[in-house]
């Protein structure tokens, strides 16, 4: 912690517990207040102070940010929002022996600050394994190695792998997330996203999107649909939309009319959702474009079909303010190194910058 964060916490301690007098461990949510609570068996450290926002506490030996999320915030799951508020980094142990602030409340859900702004990084994958044929699908394909070397890197450096349907509720102002959010997902739907990429994910806990376009599955070197049926099942990988065909959606031939034009979006939007949906069970609220092409035609047949989400794949974080149908997606090429990839990890852009 840098000596102005420091500073900022004693103040904030001694403003809360000048209102406060120190107390014993309160109830988890979800217990009366009526309930007599002392010292959970988990925890053994002490309150200094609380209010309706914050509490201070301070940890004994051995007492964890995810056992003290656990006590106070309902789930374990929610450590991130105490590692965030007192920000403590990367290299911070998860064991603590200072006062560290506790927000029992959602705090700063737009991740706006006085010198940046939170963005969220949406990766995009296509193939796994190793590269064969022509320069372009060797561009595509990401070898395992390398896949397991980013997934272990962000496990290492603390960054939160999220569902990509978790950005509808911080779009919507609604949701806080953590700071060092990232987001990935895969196109189309090649088999070796089941052979290669599945096992990975399933090894770090990570989640993923795999969109896929309907009529390429059990086609060629595509997943079919028992391996996407077992996928969904593991609750690690969401199937949504990449189209029908995989057209690009933007091209209008001139020789198309109007009415065959708009026909065919409904045929690419509606078609494979309805598929997916029978197919596997499951809530379709994202798409992909193919090609992360889309003009104002596409926009308005995906909102009447009722599509919370989509994504582009215009490179760069996305912001509290971005469109949730034109959602930035950064693309990962083989030929990247762990350097290229963490450099395209954007988490924040500072304060007045202009989008990219």
């Amino acid at each position: 912690m840098t000596g102005r964060a420091q500073a900022w916490l004693a103040m904030l301690i001694a403003g809360v517990l000048a209102a406060c007098s120190t107390a014993p461990l309160p109830p988890p949510p979800g217990q009366g207040s009526g309930t007599q609570v002392g010292h959970a068996p988990s925890l053994q450290g002490q309150v200094l102070g609380r209010n309706g926002r914050l509490l201070i506490y301070q940890p004994a030996p051995g007492d964890t940010l995810a056992e003290m999320a656990r006590h106070f915030l309902g789930s374990a799951e929610l450590a991130w929002r105490i590692a965030d508020f007192n920000q403590l980094g990367p290299d911070t142990p998860h064991r603590v022996n200072r006062p560290v602030v506790i927000p029992l409340t959602q705090h700063n859900p737009l991740g706006v600050y006085s010198d940046r702004y939170q963005t969220i990084p949406i990766l995009c994958y296509h193939r796994f394994g190793r590269a064969s044929g022509s320069t372009a699908s060797s561009k595509m394909t990401v070898s395992a190695t390398a896949f397991a070397e980013q997934l272990d890197w962000l496990k290492r450096n603390g960054y939160h792998v999220l569902k990509l349907a978790d950005l509808r509720a911080w779009l919507d102002g609604q949701r806080a997330l953590p700071l060092k959010s990232v987001v990935i997902t895969v196109d189309d739907g090649y088999a070796s996203f089941y052979h290669q990429a599945y096992p990975l994910l399933r090894q770090y806990g990570m989640p993923a999107t795999l969109f896929v376009y309907t009529d390429f599955i059990g086609a060629g070197d595509a997943v079919d649909w028992a391996e996407l049926q077992e996928m969904s099942r593991s609750g690690l990988v969401d199937v949504q939309s990449h189209s029908r065909t995989h057209r690009n959606l933007i091209e209008h031939p001139s020789a198309e009319s109007e009415a065959a034009y708009q026909q065919a979006l409904l045929g690419e939007i509606k078609l494979p959702r309805e598929l997916l949906t029978q197919k596997l069970g499951t809530e379709q609220s994202s798409y992909a474009y193919p090609y992360g092409d889309a003009n104002e035609a596409v926009l308005a047949m995906l909102g009447k079909q009722n599509y919370q989400l989509a994504v582009t794949v215009n490179a760069g974080g996305n912001a509290f303010f971005s469109q949730a149908l034109m959602l930035r997606r950064t693309m990962i090429f083989g030929d990247m190194s762990l350097d290229d990839f963490k450099a395209r990890l954007q988490i924040s852009r500072p304060t007045g910058a202009h989008a990219p």
